[in-house]
């Protein structure tokens, strides 16, 4: 039986420095890449929405959301899923949301505008 008690703290213990790392590494990224400053404001909330909620990113933002970049927009995500606020989210349907709206905006910017 206390073979059983060590492996759970053990396992907490594991799942708890996953959690720690995880953060200090999304915050890595973040700080490194500058991620914070590469939007603006309504669009950094447009994009939240069409995330987190059901509402549509529009092209200006898409192309902002681009500019800041693949790596940038994981991190970003991954670290507000990280937030207490936001426990009740499934981060799987969020994470899935997060690629769509990226490969969304990535496919109307890179498809060619229809000529006038």
């Amino acid at each position: 039986m206390a073979s059983l008690n060590v492996y759970s703290v053990l396992v907490v213990l594991f799942l708890s420095c996953g959690v720690v790392m995880a953060t200090k590494e999304n915050d890595q990224i973040i700080k490194e890449n500058n991620c914070e400053t590469k939007m603006g404001l309504p669009c950094v909330l447009e994009a939240f929405t069409s995330i987190f909620n059901t509402r549509i990113i529009s092209n200006k933002c898409c192309s902002e959301l681009v500019v800041l970049g693949k790596v940038c927009h994981s991190a970003l995500v991954k670290r507000t899923l990280e937030n207490p606020v936001f426990k009740y989210l499934n981060p799987a349907t969020i994470i899935a949301k997060s690629i769509q709206t990226w490969n969304n905006c990535l496919a109307l910017i890179d498809s060619p505008s229809p000529s006038a």
